[in-house]
């Protein structure tokens, strides 16, 4: 994983990416692996506005966003990471809580499907892809569909480094150094958050 993640993954990206000057981040973010075509984007402010009161807010996610695509398709996104501990467990609570805050809104929107990324800096499922969709039936209108990217299982290869996901990927691991100064060059939404996460560290101070 990419040193500057850490420590505490969740809540170093949620302080940095979670404002509206920074949602061009995300939507590039989940545009490149969930292969769609965002028309709006926003934050859904619950989850951030709740975390004072969250007894450990690091493990609750990066980012929590509505986007409705070019078909005028609404989706609620979630994004997080997962450490090596109850990891099912902890995709299947994260769902439950980025859907279910849809009732906290109070601005009469449709329940819309929820989707959620899961970054994990360890091996889990036993397919070899290092990215695979996971998709569980409900009872309810929408089925339940997870994301999981595992980190460890991602071999760079720079001479796909014009491929966004390719990109992507060499950051969120910390591949060779030069390959992801090449990123940086090339991609300019990954570069906009490697200058945001520089700058968080400057000026992080010990709480």
């Amino acid at each position: 994983m990419n040193r500057k993640f850490v420590s505490k993954s969740n809540r170093v990206l949620r302080k940095v990416l979670n404002s509206k000057e920074n949602l061009d981040i995300l939507q590039d973010f989940i545009e490149t692996f969930l292969k769609i075509k965002i028309q709006e984007i926003e934050l859904n402010p619950y989850l951030e506005s709740k975390s004072n009161n969250l007894p450990s807010p690091e493990n609750f996610g990066i980012a929590d966003v509505r986007v409705k695509l070019q078909n005028q398709e609404e989706l609620n996104v979630g994004i997080q990471f997962i450490d090596g501990k109850f990891a099912q467990n902890k995709m299947l609570l994260y769902y439950a809580q980025i859907h279910s805050n849809q009732l906290e809104y109070q601005d009469n929107r449709k329940m819309a499907k929820t989707v959620t990324i899961n970054l994990l800096d360890f091996n889990y499922l036993k397919s070899e892809n290092y990215f695979n969709k996971i998709v569980i039936p409900s009872k309810t209108e929408h089925q339940i569909e997870l994301y999981v990217l595992e980190l460890p299982k991602f071999v760079p290869n720079r001479e796909k480094l014009g491929d966004k996901q390719e990109a992507w990927m060499m950051y969120l691991c910390g591949s060779q150094q030069t390959s992801i100064q090449e990123v940086l060059k090339q991609c300019d939404k990954i570069k906009k958050l490697d200058v945001l996460l520089e700058e968080y560290w400057e000026n992080e101070t010990m709480e």
